[in-house]
């Protein structure tokens, strides 16, 4: 019995010390990961530094291309090209603003003649045409203050009208389309004078250096390239602003044709 006792007793002391250094292990181990977190952490917050710089740099490094490219380009000619966008955008922005003020709900403002004009109350019809903004409602008014002198007066009015309107619209449309006419003028101008500069370059250095002509060729062209993104973004816009009007004036054609429908419905 004493050797049974003896025997369990040191299994038991041996799985109690293996017990003890497993579990030392484990926490040993706990530690290290622990270290290791730390460590991982404390290199991946210069890491996340690093590339926030990195993103700051490379913005950075964007602009400073765009400025590096335009001092490149030449200021004399790149200078023109930038005058051409600056003033196209603002015209552009200008149509852009006036013609989504110049639109109407058709549909509500001829409901609202048509209550008027059947009750007799022209003033009123005149009174709302004029409390409600856009070429629509100015040419529904010009045609209700003729409605004493006849129907066909009233139509001539509509009609007469509907063009000052239509010119109204297509204020400054000119002008954008001349810009965007110049913007690639000037690019293709700078980069021909470019080129007889890079030719000069080369009569002077009297061998042709690829240097001489590649960096030449590369100055030259800059001029074209800025030009043609320019003419690209206000085509863009001018296009917009073009399926704009041609709305405006359905939009006119439609109203006045139920406009006049209305006067001849309920005239007396």
């Amino acid at each position: 019995m004493k050797k049974v006792f003896a025997l369990l007793s040191i299994v038991g002391l041996l799985t109690f010390a293996n017990f003890n250094g497993v579990m030392a292990q484990d926490t040993v181990t706990t530690e290290e990961a622990t270290e290791q977190v730390a460590a991982a952490t404390d290199e991946a917050q210069p890491a996340e530094e690093e590339v926030v710089a990195a993103a700051g740099d490379e913005t950075h490094s964007f602009h400073q291309m765009l400025k590096e490219k335009y001092i490149q380009g030449g200021a004399g000619w790149m200078t023109p090209v930038l005058l051409c966008l600056i003033f196209g955008m603002a015209l552009i922005i200008e149509r852009v603003l006036y013609l989504n003020m110049a639109s109407t709900n058709v549909k509500k403002l001829l409901e609202g003649i048509e209550d008027n004009v059947k009750n007799g109350n022209y003033e009123g019809a005149k009174e709302l045409c004029r409390d409600t903004r856009g070429p629509v409602a100015s040419i529904f008014y010009q045609g209700l203050d003729r409605v004493d002198q006849g129907l066909d007066n009233v139509e001539k009015a509509v009609t007469s009208y509907g063009g000052v309107q239509m010119a109204r619209l297509e204020n400054n449309l000119t002008w954008i389309a001349l810009f965007i006419a110049l913007a690639p003028s000037f690019g293709f101008l700078g980069t021909v004078v470019g080129m007889v500069q890079a030719f000069d370059d080369i009569e002077t250095a009297g061998d042709i250096s690829p240097t001489v002509v590649a960096g030449g060729m590369k100055v030259a062209l800059l001029t074209t390239i800025f030009g043609l993104i320019t003419a690209i973004i206000l085509q863009i816009f001018y296009n917009y602003i073009l399926t704009k009007i041609e709305s405006l004036v359905d939009q006119m054609e439609d109203g006045s044709i139920s406009f006049m429908d209305i006067l001849v419905k309920y005239r007396k």
